[in-house]
Formats: C-alpha cells, sequence, structure tokens
C-alpha cells in the first residue's frame, strides 16, 4: 500500500506542471516566445547558483533557490501580473496567499509549512536570502528585454522612470549586478529601446 505522504506528495508535483502554462509577458533571449513561468523559476535557480557570490551580505544558497523555484507556484491559481500593470499591483495578494496555503497544502503538514514560511520570506524581502532571490527576479528580465529589442519596455505605459522604479529592487540585494542592471538601463535608453519621459 502507498503511504499517505507520499500521494500527497505525488499530488502537489501534479498539480506544479500547471506552472508550465502560466506565460508571462518577457520573451526568451532573442525570441519571439513568451517565456513559461516554470522556464522563468528554473532560470533564476540557475542564476542564483551563478551569481550568489555577489550578494552583498552571506547568503543561504539552497533557501534562495528554493525561493526562486517556488515563488510563482501561486500564479497557478492567482495568475502572472506583468511587473508594469497599471490596473493590478505587482505585489502581494490575497488571492496569492491563498493561492499558496492551497497548492503547498497539498503537501504532507511539515512540507506545506516550510514552503509556506519560504514563500512568506520572499514576499516581504527582508531577509538577505529574499534580497538577493529578489534580485535575480529583477536582474532575468531586464536581461532579456535587452536581447530583444526591448521587448516589455515597448508596452505602452513603459518608460525609464517605471523600468528604474522597479528594477532598483536589485540594489537590495547586490550592489554590484545593481552596478551592471544601471549600465543596462542607461544603454538601453541610449540604443532608443527604453524611453526616457
Amino acid at each position: 500500500m502507498t503511504p499517505e505522504k507520499l500521494l500527497r506528495q505525488i499530488d502537489f508535483i501534479k498539480e506544479i506542471d500547471k506552472l508550465k502554462y502560466i506565460q508571462r509577458k518577457t520573451k526568451l533571449f532573442n525570441s519571439d516566445r513568451c517565456e513559461n513561468d516554470a522556464e522563468h523559476s528554473w532560470h533564476l535557480a540557475l542564476m542564483a547558483m551563478v551569481l550568489f557570490e555577489h550578494a552583498d551580505e552571506s547568503v543561504d544558497l539552497l533557501k534562495v533557490i528554493k525561493m526562486v523555484l517556488i515563488h510563482d507556484i501561486v500564479e497557478i491559481d492567482a495568475g502572472d501580473t506583468f511587473i508594469y500593470d497599471t490596473q493590478k499591483a505587482h505585489t502581494n495578494t490575497e488571492d496569492e496567499r491563498m493561492a499558496a496555503h492551497r497548492i503547498f497544502g497539498l503537501l504532507p503538514k511539515s512540507q506545506a509549512e516550510e514552503l509556506i514560511t519560504i514563500w512568506e520570506e520572499f514576499e516581504a524581502g527582508e531577509t538577505p536570502e529574499a534580497r538577493f532571490a529578489r534580485a535575480m527576479d529583477r536582474l532575468e528580465p531586464l536581461l532579456q528585454n535587452s536581447s530583444n529589442n526591448g521587448g516589455t519596455w515597448n508596452e505602452p505605459g513603459v518608460n525609464y522612470t517605471k523600468v528604474y522604479a522597479k528594477k532598483s529592487a536589485i540594489k537590495a540585494g547586490s550592489k554590484v549586478i545593481w552596478e551592471y542592471a544601471e549600465n543596462l538601463i542607461d544603454a538601453g535608453v541610449k540604443k532608443g529601446i527604453l524611453k526616457k519621459e
């Protein structure tokens, strides 16, 4: 007989496959194809592995990787909110919190509690791990848009001021990476792929 714990873990694994169907506005590097949430999370995990030496503070890399792998799982229920959306804030919402409890709640209690706690820590952005994980989350689309002649920077209402404000979260996790990001934003303006209005 299959243990109940294993059955719950398998149910969770099946449920999170839905993350592969959540489309983001940002496109893959040098591509016309939109990225999905699973690809985004995987990319952030590898970015964290490669770049963690640039974190301003000592970080628990495994915890950062857990954060970036699970941070968007709530979008299975809540959907992806475009970072520059003018109608809906790109912040933790009650819908996302309910989604976290439903989806992570499929797991055995101790695992569910751990992942909810890690998700909430990422959302709060107050620990060294959360600050660095959020830096990765803001860096990846910046790299993508730079490689795609502006990408989502061409959406109505998106300009230098908005991009700079959203991407400045990188600074809280890594001053070195933020300096690189600032230069990339400025280069976008110089190339004419980011409007400075």
